[in-house]
């Protein structure tokens, strides 16, 4: 019997050399929403801008690993990936959630 596919986490950390965080959200937006939003397994994303504006971290869920892997195979973004990596140190991460809390209802 195969192994489940497992839904995966991307928390992507991108540390600026630029002092404009700008660029990087645009560029970020732009390919998110022009390749990576319409493939197969995408879940949804969130980008987040950290308050000193040193760090924009992506957050983004995938159905599974093996679907976020064939996007990247298959991507037409990666031009546009390899302009990011130009202006910033990149700290990628895969997860797995193992354990998710929220408030109690009241």
């Amino acid at each position: 019997m195969p192994k489940q596919q497992r839904r995966v986490i991307l928390i992507n950390t991108f540390r600026l050399k630029a002092e404009d965080p700008a660029e990087l959200i645009a560029l970020l937006t732009k390919v998110t929403e022009e390749s990576v939003a319409t493939a197969l397994g995408f879940e949804g994303a969130t980008l987040h801008l950290s308050l000193d504006g040193e760090r924009v971290v992506m957050y983004a869920r995938w159905r599974s690993l093996a679907e976020y892997q064939a996007m990247r195979a298959g991507s037409s973004s990666m031009s546009a990936l390899r302009e990011i990596m130009v202006t910033v140190i990149f700290e990628p991460g895969v997860f797995e959630v193992v354990r998710e809390f929220r408030p109690p209802d009241v």
